[in-house]
């Protein structure tokens, strides 16, 4: 589980949540129409911009960014280091015995590949391929967020408006005009909840994720690649170290 996205959601709703308490009555700000107008109508706007059966799996998309696990690329680099060493020291066709304790599924097709005697320049692109594939899922799931944050205010207006013209339809009535002003208004307070607590902010931690990952997956192929050219371990060290920050290039270099 992420704890950042966890702690983040958090300390925005404790914000809002101060907001209501110091700043009114909270049951003011509670109307169900609203919120159908709201969420069903964003719901309905998404599902027309995307085929049903990807809409369908958002869930997963949302559960990504809430219990996605950050991969320590030290590990990875030490690991495509330790493996470099032992095909330099006992040939690649040793790496079999290694399948087993790999961690990373990527790493496993690249080495089998590797030491099935694979073209090298075979084994990069089906690798790039593959992580060009990734690269693409995981632009969808942002694309449906973003449309959810982009849709919910569009909405939360509309619902504003509807309110607007049922309050002028009883202008003979002055004392309902402030309340009927009220309830317009939280349409659109319940769009921008539902675009700027939810939908945005869950877009860019998948576009954060999304950046980690194929990070980790670009070091990978090179690692990959050095091995099957039978590189030496101190290059292939250096070649993956060149990856990371400073802080954490001295890392790889002084646990190698």
């Amino acid at each position: 589980m992420d704890i950042g996205t966890i702690l983040g959601v958090a300390v925005a709703c404790l914000a809002i949540v101060l907001g209501v308490v110091f700043g009114g009555n909270p049951l003011a700000l509670i109307d169900v129409v609203s919120v159908f107008v709201v969420l069903i109508g964003t719901v309905g706007a998404t599902i027309i911009c995307f085929p049903l059966a990807k809409f369908l799996k958002i869930h997963t998309v949302i559960l990504k960014a809430v219990f996605s696990t950050p991969t320590d690329i030290v590990e990875i680099i030490l690991d495509m280091v330790k493996y470099a060493e032992l095909a330099r020291r006992e040939g690649i066709l040793s790496l079999e015995n290694m399948v087993d304790e790999m961690k990373d599924p990527f790493i496993v097709r690249g080495i089998k590949m590797a030491v099935d005697g694979t073209d090298p320049e075979l084994i990069k692109e089906v690798m790039d391929t593959e992580l060009e594939a990734l690269m693409d899922r995981h632009a969808q799931g942002k694309q449906m967020l973003d449309s959810i944050a982009k849709y919910a205010p569009a909405y939360g207006m509309i619902g504003t408006l509807l309110g607007l013209i049922f309050m002028l339809q009883s202008m003979s009535d002055p004392s309902q005009i402030g309340p009927s002003m009220a309830v317009a208004l939280i349409t659109t307070l319940y769009g921008a909840l539902v675009a700027n607590l939810f939908a945005s902010p869950v877009a860019e931690k998948l576009a954060a994720n999304d950046a980690d990952e194929v990070m980790v997956k670009t070091i990978i192929i090179a690692g990959v690649m050095a091995i099957q050219s039978g590189d030496n371990p101190r290059v292939v060290q250096s070649k993956l170290a060149t990856f990371l920050p400073p802080e954490d290039r001295d890392r790889v270099l002084e646990a190698a």
